[in-house]
Parts: C-alpha cells; sequence; structure tokens
C-alpha cells in the first residue's frame, strides 16, 4: 500500500491541478495548493479501491472489520474510502467537524476506520478527537448561507482543549464514530502522514442524500447479509452541500 501510494505521489509530480475522473467525474487526485513537480504535495485520493486491488481487497478484509462486527452488529455494508496525506511540510489542515454532517442516514451506526499508511506523530498532523462527542450535540457546519465542512470558531476553540491526538506505527488503525469531533493539525515535520480511510456502516442504515464519495463499490456487504430491514434514529440536521469539487478541503477552504 505504502508503495502504491509512492507510485501516485510520483506521477502527481506531472500535473498542476487536480487531475483524474471518479465515478461522479470530479477528480480523484487533489493536490495542495503550493504543489510543484519538485515538491510534490497529493493530499487526496478519492475512492483509491477503484484503480487498485491491494487498496480494494484490504477494504473487504481487514482485522478492523472483526472489531466492527462487535460494535455495529453482525451485518456490515461499505460506505466510501479515500486517502488523506500530509506531505512534509504540509500546510492543509483538517478543521473540526463531524463526518455524519456530511452524509445524513436513518441513523448513525456509522465509523470510519482510519489505517496509518505511515507511522503517526505528534509532529506530522495526527488526528485530534473529542473523547464523547459521539453522544452530545451535531453542530451547525453551515454558516452565513456557507456549507464550510467545519464547526464554528467558537465550538472549535472550546472543543480543542479537550481533544486527544491518535498516535501509532504505521499499520495501526483508528475506528472513529460518524458523530466525533475531530481535526488536524498540519504537518510540521520531515515525514509524511498518510492515512487510507475507509467507511462502515450497519447494514440497516441508509443514506438520506447522495454518497459524497461515490464508487463501484458503495454499499457492497462486507460483513453479514442484507436484511432488507431499515433502522431509523431521532436526530436534526441541514442537508450537506454534495462537493463538486476534487475534495472536502475546498469546502473547508470557504470558511477562511
Amino acid at each position: 500500500m505504502q508503495n502504491e501510494f509512492e507510485q501516485w505521489k510520483e506521477e502527481s509530480r506531472n500535473f498542476s491541478e487536480p487531475y483524474g475522473k471518479t465515478f461522479d467525474n470530479r477528480p480523484r487526485f487533489d493536490i495542495e495548493p503550493g504543489h510543484s513537480a519538485e515538491k510534490p504535495a497529493l493530499r487526496r485520493i478519492a475512492s483509491p479501491i477503484e484503480i487498485s486491488e491491494t487498496y480494494l481487497d484490504f477494504m473487504r478484509n481487514n482485522r478492523a472489520l472483526d472489531a466492527l462486527v462487535d460494535l455495529l452488529g453482525p451485518n456490515l455494508k461499505f460506505e466510501n474510502a479515500k486517502i488523506n496525506s500530509k506531505q512534509p511540510g504540509a500546510a492543509t489542515q483538517v478543521k473540526y467537524h463531524q463526518d455524519f454532517l456530511f452524509e445524513p442516514h436513518t441513523n448513525d451506526d456509522m465509523i470510519t476506520v482510519l489505517f496509518f499508511i505511515d507511522d503517526v506523530t505528534e509532529e506530522n498532523g495526527p488526528l485530534e478527537v473529542v473523547p464523547g462527542t459521539h453522544k452530545g450535540p451535531l453542530h451547525e457546519h453551515w454558516h452565513n448561507g456557507v456549507f464550510t465542512g467545519a464547526v464554528s470558531d467558537q465550538i472549535a476553540s472550546e472543543m480543542k482543549t479537550q481533544a486527544i491526538p491518535c498516535y501509532g506505527p504505521a499499520g495501526s488503525a483508528c475506528l472513529m464514530h460518524t458523530r466525533i469531533l475531530h481535526g488536524s493539525a498540519p504537518n510540521l515535520s520531515d515525514k509524511p502522514r498518510t492515512l487510507f480511510i475507509c467507511e462502515y456502516t450497519a447494514e440497516d442504515s441508509y443514506p438520506l442524500q447522495a454518497n459524497h464519495i461515490p464508487s463501484a463499490y458503495m454499499y457492497e456487504i462486507v460483513r453479514g447479509k442484507s436484511t432488507g430491514r431499515v433502522c431509523c434514529s431521532e436526530y436534526e440536521m441541514a442537508f450537506p452541500e454534495v462537493p463538486e469539487g476534487a475534495s472536502f478541503f475546498e469546502q473547508q477552504a470557504k470558511s477562511n
């Protein structure tokens, strides 16, 4: 998986703007502002499972799925996948947000698994989560009529004091509930921080809006079976903006 990402990073030297084509005809490869052939800054690959048998096989069969059966029940389906990478010195940060606000479903039995392709350290922009927020309120991600994909600056300031970072060597994984508040800082080190991110749902959770990272494999059953049943939970949110660009980084940039 590391080798394939390195090949994609090398390929990105040939481009000066987002490129490739996804299931919904958006760019598959997103590059950070300041990217160049001399200093490639590939920051997002949407649905790498569509262009790599290695990543597809891993999405379908990994140890995290055994844990998800314990958490969500025996029947699981795949939602979406992406690679997020912060190259050395990358300025990109992920502002505090809740994944569920990007992907309303009939219920919130949804977990994002972040597989560490590189070692994740204090210096290279680790994931920061706010414990307990998966049981708290859903915070607005629309501000002044703009979907920023982030909570307000006030909420972010309050929550950041409670956040804990998630470190680990390559090969580790972090399981994160769809409602938990999280973000990450820029990579200030000389080492990359690359994550393969897969989201899974309970089989009885159904989307209420278009998948924001669609693929040919979305909603595939990865454990158990299809029951033909739907489960609904009580909550309220504004529908998110369906992205038109290469990644949600463009949406979060609107809050600057």
